[in-house]
């Protein structure tokens, strides 16, 4: 608990800074977790869409089928991730090695719309030939540019 001595001071935030033995989670591991939980997204959404396709007959008229599908194939992904990160800090890849995401600074849950940043700033990460993804590999706290953009960091649970 922080005791403020007069008015005028600025309570003292409660965080959990990093510390040495801090474990963030490193490049292959975040490879190896990244194929889990693209494996796992690659079978639910050939399920998804499947579904979306034996509903809708194929025929001239079927063209909003594609545009629905596409936005299945879309949005869905982007829902089940960052609602995963905003329940477990986590993906099922992320879970399999037990670790989660939190923010850089606190070591401490982060904030649902800062993981919706996070998602979206996978494109960042992505555009400079994935250069932002490979940067966790010569960081020094494993982020890559969409975890800098997002302020957070992947550890390993204790």
């Amino acid at each position: 608990m922080t005791t403020i001595s007069t008015a005028y001071e600025s309570p003292l935030a409660d965080v959990t800074p990093a510390s040495a033995d801090t474990q963030y989670m490193g490049f292959w591991l975040r490879v190896l977790a990244s194929i889990l939980v693209n494996l796992w997204l690659g079978l639910l959404m050939a399920v998804v869409i499947a579904a979306v396709m034996l509903a809708v007959p194929l025929n001239a008229e079927s063209l909003e089928m594609m545009a629905t599908s596409y936005s299945i194939q879309m949005g869905l992904p982007a829902l089940l991730v960052i609602g995963l990160w905003c329940r477990y800090a986590s993906t099922p890849g992320k879970m399999a090695f037990k670790a989660k995401i939190v923010d850089a600074d606190t070591l401490q849950p982060v904030a649902n719309g800062r993981l919706a940043v996070r998602y979206f700033a996978y494109l960042v990460s992505l555009l400079p030939l994935g250069l932002g993804f490979l940067w966790v590999a010569w960081d020094a706290r494993k982020q890559g540019f969409h975890d800098k953009i997002a302020g957070t960091v992947v550890i390993m649970e204790r």
